[in-house]
């Protein structure tokens, strides 16, 4: 793996960069708030921007190490921000990233988060070196497994009892890709 980081990522629609502590109150109003976005994730909704705040001064900092990736995704258009895409742990034995996104409601079916994930994945292969990319998703959420597919990732399996998150103990649906596929 090299050790590159969280640098600025650009799609056709999406800036995909790191956070500022100034992001907070647009975070916390656009997706950290609301219970239907974190339904299925592993954290309740925040109570308040200073939470979202709180989250970000100990995010933020961790931006110079390299084995850190968490973008913001901003709107190219407006300039807004829309929700985040982050590598939630890494296995450098196997050069492997287990990749986390969510993202406001009302911004859902737009194609933003496959578009991110793709750029993401490209991003973690091509710049940082990765062999594998992994993401998992709440059975009762397939609508997150589509976005994995549309990004060009292959199920591999469902784990019974294998995450928890706002649920509870729930089985998790296993996606990836390896560097092998791309070629």
């Amino acid at each position: 793996m090299n050790k590159v980081g969280t640098r600025q990522i650009e799609t056709d629609r999406l800036l995909l960069r790191r956070f500022v502590i100034e992001d907070a109150e647009d975070m916390y109003s656009g997706w950290c708030n609301d219970p239907e976005v974190t339904k299925y994730l592993t954290w309740p909704p925040h109570e308040s921007a200073d939470v979202t705040r709180y989250l970000l001064n100990t995010w933020i900092p961790e931006y110079e190490k390299g084995d850190y990736f968490n973008w913001v995704m901003e709107l190219k258009e407006t300039g807004k921000i829309i929700g985040n895409i982050s590598v939630v742990q890494v296995r450098e034995d196997i050069g492997e990233a287990l990749i986390g996104y969510c993202m406001s409601r009302e911004y859902w079916g737009h194609e933003y988060m496959p578009e991110a994930l793709k750029a993401v994945i490209d991003y973690l292969f091509d710049v940082a070196g990765m062999n594998r990319v992994v993401a998992s998703h709440d059975v009762n959420n397939p609508k997150s497994g589509r976005v994995m597919q549309k990004a060009g990732m292959k199920y591999e399996g469902t784990l019974r009892q294998a995450g928890h998150n706002m649920q509870g103990i729930v089985d998790l649906c296993y996606y990836s890709v390896i560097k092998s596929d791309r070629e």
